[in-house]
């Protein structure tokens, strides 16, 4: 069978200020018509560089080289108005967040009709009924009025099944999908994953999966290549090479799966949270010329206790309130209900009573590159809260503080005086940690903090953060929709669902005997593959 798409030694380069970068070393790739082929690698392996190089993508300081050949045609080299009729038309391209490749200015309706009036040369009318056939066909519900809808009046899994309409609105013959379902919940993901799926089967078109998930790899595809620095290092039928590997590097990946388990903590540790029948309530709506008060209930009468060296993993949907009850729980956010802190009250304490109570519990976020100033060195980062919470200290004891908490998260202390965006997403983590850590903390909230992270550096930050745990005695609230790294880094349970908690128990009896259907769902969905 003709290839649709077949990479001949293809190369990828970017001038920088350090000289000339290689990306992408010589890749050599086919796919065939109704075929799925994964390409799959850690960050920074080449294999999204590969497929951009190939549909004329890259940034300005970016180069192709080789064949991409798509028929007769090679891609590489085209003009951008050859490219142009190809592109969103015969080969379309699916990104890994949803929110930043649709335009938060206009609605759903305006950014799948102008695509299909562009290549299917529709009118408005005709065009509008395909972008209502499109949103039915990928199951959004009441498509009339999400075509009114902007981006951000809908849920992270309507966001990317809007994509995918958007992508198969002209009957391409590739669709190209960059990580699409990454930032999604485990149950969505798999919805996303079997919709993916039955459409291909229907339209009968080609598909690459670019993934660093092999989970996903083992659901959908039918062949797989492996990148590493730059160069495919293994291929072959999928059930071949999870069964018998043959690059250690495949071998390595396959092996990156979050494992350990945390200490059991002892039944007599001191209490360090607390919170009873806390509720957290906004108003949505309503309230106009006296008409009713519209309200959501985000966390709805959730009561926990957390220990000193305790992790209570905290999971659900997007949506569930985990956040919102993390955040409530530190003060951060109004909320009713009792909560306690070291044995304190801290209820009815206002911003200013709470803030020499600040340094003892700190909290980490999902996205380090978000929450790390890129006008900061790591050093400044890191001692920031230290001015704030220990003002008399030296600019000489801060700077051995910091050099201890780096030392501490394994990065090299030397690389301080260096931003940010001089780090991999697995370093900037780390720091984002050692910022927490330096203040010595007694208690740590992690928002998923992995979730954005390769599978083999997941396994080392959950290695970290359970030897930061056991030499500091720290306590976690542990949030997150990975349920294989909530097991290997909980010992305690909340599952959440629309702000309620549903169930809770020991990690084994949660994730092993989930009694809730809610919670055998969720189970099903991440540990199907």
């Amino acid at each position: 069978m003709k290839p649709v798409l077949e990479l001949k030694n293809v190369k990828v380069s970017f001038d920088t200020l350090d000289g000339n970068v290689a990306a992408v070393k010589g890749a050599n790739i086919i796919v065939r018509a109704g075929e799925t082929i994964a390409i799959v690698g850690e960050s920074g392996s080449g294999k999204s560089q590969l497929m951009m190089g190939a549909m004329g993508l890259l940034a300005a300081n970016g180069k192709a080289e080789g064949k991409a050949l798509f028929g007769d045609q090679n891609l590489i080299g085209m003009s951008k108005v050859q490219l142009n009729s190809i592109r969103g038309s015969k080969i379309t391209m699916i990104f890994q967040e949803p929110m930043t490749s649709l335009d938060p200015l206009y609605t759903i309706g305006n950014q799948l009709i102008e695509p299909i009036k562009r290549h299917s040369h529709l009118d408005h009318t005709a065009a509008r009924m395909r972008a209502l056939e499109m949103l039915e066909f990928v199951k959004i519900k009441e498509p009339e009025r999400r075509l009114r809808s902007y981006p951000h009046e809908m849920s992270g899994g309507q966001r990317q099944r809007v994509m995918i309409a958007m992508a198969l609105a002209n009957n391409p013959e590739l669709l190209i999908a960059d990580e699409p379902t990454t930032a999604l919940d485990v149950t969505v993901q798999a919805e996303i994953l079997e919709l993916m799926a039955s459409l291909q089967k229907k339209m009968g078109m080609a598909m690459i999966f670019i993934t660093h998930d092999l989970g996903i790899v083992k659901r959908i595809a039918n062949r797989v290549y492996v990148m590493r620095k730059g160069e495919v290092v293994e291929e072959g039928d999928t059930k071949t090479v999870f069964a018998k590997p043959k690059h250690e590097y495949t071998k390595a990946l396959l092996d990156a799966e979050p494992s350990g388990r945390k200490s059991p903590t002892s039944p007599k540790a001191p209490i360090v949270l607390s919170g009873s029948n806390v509720r957290v309530t906004f108003n949505i709506g309503g309230g106009f010329l006296g008409s009713p008060v519209i309200q959501l209930k985000a966390v709805d009468g959730v009561s926990l206790v957390l220990k000193q060296g305790q992790t209570i993993g905290i999971v659900g949907e997007s949506g569930s309130g985990k956040s919102t009850l993390a955040r409530a729980l530190l003060r951060l956010l109004p909320s009713q209900g009792a909560i306690n802190f070291e044995g304190q009250s801290i209820t009815g304490l206002d911003k200013t009573q709470m803030r020499p109570l600040r340094k003892q519990a700190q909290i980490v976020f999902q996205d380090p590159f978000g929450s790390l100033s890129p006008r900061m060195t790591v050093g400044q980062i890191i001692t920031e809260g230290l001015i704030v919470h220990e003002p008399a200290m030296t600019k000489a004891a801060r700077d051995l503080r910091a050099i201890q908490a780096l030392e501490e998260v394994q990065i090299d202390p030397a690389l301080r005086n260096r931003y940010p965006h001089e780090f991999s997403g697995g370093q900037r983590q780390r720091i984002a940690i050692a910022r927490a850590i330096i203040l010595k903390p007694k208690l740590i909230v992690l928002d998923e903090p992995t979730s954005a992270l390769d599978r083999q550096v997941q396994k080392q930050i959950v290695d970290l953060l359970r030897d930061l745990q056991k030499a500091n005695d720290l306590s976690y609230l542990f949030i997150s929709h990975d349920l294989a790294v909530v097991r290997a880094m909980a010992d305690y349970v909340i599952v959440m669902k629309d702000g309620a908690m549903v169930e809770q128990g020991s990690v084994d009896d949660i994730m092993d005997h989930p009694r809730e259907q809610y919670t055998r769902n969720l189970m099903a969905a991440a540990f199907s593959n």
